[in-house]
């Protein structure tokens, strides 16, 4: 069946959903997880409304995107070791995340991709986008989705 899962995560309550859903599988099955958590890119300014906040040097940017790769791709790990599934974890950074995750799921050679979908609709959907949709579209590979 499926022998290496990716489970990208972006740390929130749903991601961790579609971690435990991930890491069954890949239980069930013998197969191996790949975590990936896409770090943004660095941007010059931050804004709050239209008024620049304040810029990040990229020591900054580096420095909190490590600290989150961290905290998110650590949940994937523990869970992989407490369920005996190997497990390698990565962070990129990339713009555009679905386009990462699905780069990084050929790369890897991964033949299934675990995540979840915030659910998103109407015009906040139109406005934001689904990076889940966008993975569904560009995928190589099956995408379960968990909601």
């Amino acid at each position: 069946m499926y022998k290496h899962i990716l489970i990208p995560t972006d740390g929130s309550k749903l991601s961790s959903r579609a971690v435990q859903q991930g890491v069954a599988i890949a239980r069930a099955v013998g197969a191996r997880v790949s975590g990936l958590f896409v770090a943004p890119a660095p941007t010059p300014l931050l804004f709050k409304g239209l008024v620049p906040v304040r810029h990040l040097q990229p020591e900054e940017h580096a420095a909190l995107s490590a600290k989150a790769a961290e905290r998110y791709l650590g949940e994937i790990a523990a869970a992989a070791q407490a369920a005996g599934v190997p497990c390698e974890c990565v962070t990129i950074e990339g713009e555009f995340p679905a386009e990462a995750i699905v780069k990084v799921a050929a790369k890897r050679k991964c033949d299934l991709i675990v995540m979840a979908s915030h659910g998103r609709r109407g015009i906040t959907g139109v406005l934001l986008g689904s990076e889940t949709q966008k993975v569904l579209i560009l995928a190589k590979v099956p995408v379960l989705v968990c909601r």
